[in-house]
Parts: C-alpha cells; sequence; structure tokens
C-alpha cells in the first residue's frame, strides 16, 4: 500500500509539473502575441522637410503599416523586374521565331522554283516518252492514260496550276508528277522488253566502237578528202580511227565468221569479217591479226591490234562497213563509245 502512494504521489507531481509548465508557455506565447500586437500598433509620425521654405509635411501611422507598405512596395518592384526579364526572353524568342520563319520562307521559295524546274523536266520527258513509243509502235496513249486513269496527264497538271494556291499547289503538282511516273513504268518496261528481245539483231549489226574500251578519235571522216600522202582529193571508203600509238586492241564490231586475214599494199595488214544481212566489216593497217580465216567471232572480242603497214602516215585503223555491194558511212552505225 505505501508503494502505491508514493507512485501516485509521484504521477500526480508528474502532471502538475506538466500543466504549470503548459500554462506557464501558452502565457509567455499569449504575453509575446501582445507584446507584439501593441509593437506593430505603436504609433510613427513621418515627416518630410523641404529645403525650401515650404511647410513641412507630416503623417502618422503605425508600424504595422508601415511594414505592410514596405512588403507591398517590394512585391511590386520585384513583380516588375520579373516580368521585365520575362518580356525581354518573349521578345529575344520572337526574333528567333521571326527569322526562322525568314529561312523557311526562303527555303519554300527554292522549293517551288525547284518544283516548277521538275515540272518542266516533266514535260519534256512526257513528250520524248510519247514520241519513243509512237516511234516503236507502242500506243502511248493506251499505255499511259488508262494506267493513270486520266489523272496523271501532265498536260491536265499544268491547266489545274491555277485552280489552287499556295502549299496546295505544290502537293497537287507533286502528286500527279508521282502519279504520271508511275504510270509510265509500264511503257518503259515495254521499251526494255523489246530492246531485250532485240538484243541479239543488234549484236548482229555493227554498231560499237571499233577500238577497245571506246578509246581515240576519228582521224579522218567518210567520203570526199585530201589524200594525205599524194594531196589530190578522193572518196575516203571508210573511218580512221588514231590513238596516236600502235598496240591498241581492236574489236569486232558484230558478231560474224572472219572470210579474209591478208596483207594489202595500200591497206597493209587487214581482216574481213561476213556478218548477218549481208554486211560486212573491214579492218585496216593492223599490227597485228588475232583471228584466223574461217573463225567465228563474237562482239567486242578483240580481233588484232592498231599498227602502221600498208600506205599511212601513222598508226591508225582504217574502218569500212558494207552492205552487199555498197560501201556504207560507218558513222550511221558507230552510235556508242563503249566502256567495256
Amino acid at each position: 500500500m505505501a508503494k502505491t502512494r508514493r507512485f501516485k504521489k509521484i504521477e500526480k507531481n508528474l502532471v502538475s509539473n506538466i500543466t504549470n509548465g503548459l500554462k506557464s508557455l501558452f502565457s509567455k506565447i499569449w504575453s509575446g502575441i501582445l507584446a507584439f500586437f501593441r509593437l506593430c500598433d505603436s504609433k510613427l509620425t513621418i515627416m518630410i522637410v523641404p529645403h525650401s521654405q515650404s511647410k513641412p509635411v507630416n503623417f502618422q501611422t503605425n508600424i504595422f503599416a508601415l511594414c505592410l507598405g514596405i512588403v507591398l512596395m517590394g512585391g511590386i518592384i520585384g513583380s516588375f523586374v520579373y516580368f521585365n526579364k520575362q518580356a525581354a526572353v518573349s521578345s529575344s524568342e520572337i526574333s528567333r521565331l521571326i527569322n526562322e520563319n525568314r529561312e523557311t520562307l526562303a527555303s519554300l521559295d527554292e522549293l517551288r522554283d525547284e518544283n516548277n524546274n521538275l515540272l518542266q523536266t516533266a514535260k519534256r520527258f512526257q513528250t520524248s516518252l510519247s514520241q519513243s513509243l509512237s516511234l516503236l509502235g507502242i500506243n502511248s496513249t493506251s499505255s499511259v492514260s488508262k494506267a493513270s486513269m486520266g489523272e496523271s496527264d501532265l498536260s491536265s497538271l499544268f491547266d489545274t496550276q491555277s485552280q489552287v494556291s499556295g502549299s496546295t499547289k505544290e502537293a497537287a503538282d507533286i502528286r500527279q508528277l508521282n502519279s504520271y511516273l508511275e504510270s509510265a513504268v509500264q511503257p518503259i518496261e515495254q521499251i526494255g522488253k523489246m530492246l531485250e528481245s532485240q538484243e541479239t539483231l543488234f549484236t548482229d549489226i555493227p554498231n560499237i566502237w571499233p577500238i577497245k574500251g571506246g578509246i581515240g578519235h576519228i582521224s579522218m571522216q567518210f567520203g570526199q578528202n585530201v589524200h594525205p600522202i599524194t594531196g589530190q582529193w578522193y572518196i575516203h571508203k571508210g573511218l580512221d580511227f588514231s590513238t596516236w600509238r600502235s598496240g591498241d586492241p581492236i574489236v569486232a564490231t558484230a558478231n560474224g565468221q572472219v572470210v579474209t586475214v591478208g596483207y594489202d599494199f595500200s591497206f597493209g595488214n587487214y581482216v574481213i569479217i561476213k556478218h548477218k544481212h549481208g554486211i560486212y566489216t573491214r579492218y585496216c593497217h593492223m599490227q597485228t591479226a588475232r583471228v584466223k580465216k574461217g573463225e567465228f567471232v563474237s562482239q567486242r572480242q578483240v580481233i588484232g591490234t592498231i599498227g602502221n603497214t600498208g600506205i599511212t602516215t601513222g598508226p591508225h585503223l582504217h574502218y569500212e562497213i558494207h552492205i552487199g555491194s555498197d560501201v556504207v558511212d560507218p558513222a550511221k552505225y558507230v552510235n556508242v563509245k563503249l566502256s567495256k
């Protein structure tokens, strides 16, 4: 029992001490609040004394109003500085956007110019394609117009340019141009198939440069010329090809069979090849011949080398084409310089 009373007494003393402490704390807080309000309510007299003989100006206020005024003034000044800085940043961003807009407009103008150039080129392409298809006997109207359903013809494209403006105009032009190019694929594929089917015919007809790699130049044309040795006018029955040196390889200009490998006082070492369709080719002034009579050769096969044999003023190849008994101008057939 004595022990229980002692614990209760300690508990009562502890509660009493806590209660007294809280009362003392709240009392001090309340006293501080009252002191603060009394301080804020303290009266102040502000006097403005001019340097002239004017009457001084004074007014009364309290500390609370003065502090509130200072806070408001600080807030106003801070807001002014902040918004002024934001305005400067916005102005810089607007200037940057204006410059970018100018650059974009310049690029757009350049794009429009290139678009117009592309349309002009496409128009020329359409004309050339139509002519080529007509020469080959392909119906360009059905091949192109039918594939594009009447919407990709460049003539309609140019007719509708006045009906649209701005970026819509460029977009419409590009769409119609794309449609036309897609429709042009079919006739071009037909041309490719036709050329592929005629590849044998092309290899049977002399139509390539007779010097390997397409090197050299034509030093004398077919027809009436001044003889380089006699100085007299005469009919030159072939083309002279020169590389300014001997030893460059000569190639057969078409598939055929070698019918003559010989030497002539005028032509020097020469080779004659018989081709289909009654065509013969002759290669003269050769340094060496690399084929034999009766041998079958293919187009671009090396048959000899350029030389200086026979009556010449320097190393060159004299090249002739005969159709039956007629001598024709090889320039009409030598139309491609191949690098193969």
